[in-house]
């Protein structure tokens, strides 16, 4: 038998996170933070949709491919740098 499935489960700690009160007014700041990109993020997508169209009746579909990346990998990151501060915090 293997010794760490032979612990028993009050052994093992289980230790439950707490947020410090000193970190509200930080986590308040992220928040609004993510709450803006991301709404400034769909507005981008938005805006790069209609110059998609746009372009799309001149011709120049291929290129607002490119802007519409740069948006998306800017909400990408606005999101995921809001969850590993979160996770650190």
């Amino acid at each position: 038998m293997n010794y760490f499935s032979a612990l028993a489960t009050s052994v093992i700690p289980n230790p439950t996170p707490t947020i410090p009160a000193e970190a509200d007014g930080l986590l308040l700041v992220l928040n609004w933070a993510s709450g803006i990109g991301l709404v400034l993020g769909v507005l981008g997508v938005i805006i790069v949709g209609i110059g998609m169209v746009i372009q799309l009746q001149r011709g120049e579909g291929a290129q607002a491919i490119g802007k519409l990346g740069w948006v998306l990998l800017g909400c990408i990151i606005i999101t995921g740098a809001a969850g590993i501060v979160r996770a650190f915090v």
